[in-house]
């Protein structure tokens, strides 16, 4: 299965693959528990990072493609 991603709107990013392997930047491997969907933080609120913990809902976080739509009207 190839990986696929999906931005939900406002939210995490969805990862979905047969294998999932996330790997920090000193190259450490994160514990994904074998999972293979996850929940990535976009926000950078998650108290999980990276995976997404809600925290996005609760500070009204806006994605990008969201914010370029909301200026763009003005």
């Amino acid at each position: 299965m190839a990986v696929k991603i999906t931005m939900r709107p406002n939210g995490p990013l969805i990862v979905e693959s047969d294998q999932i392997e996330i790997t920090d930047p000193t190259g450490a491997t994160v514990d994904t528990g074998g999972q293979t969907r996850l929940a990535l933080c976009r926000c950078g609120g998650s108290t999980k990072k990276p995976f997404c913990d809600g925290t996005h809902s609760k500070i009204g976080f806006q994605a990008a493609e969201a914010a370029v739509a909301a200026q763009e009207k003005k």
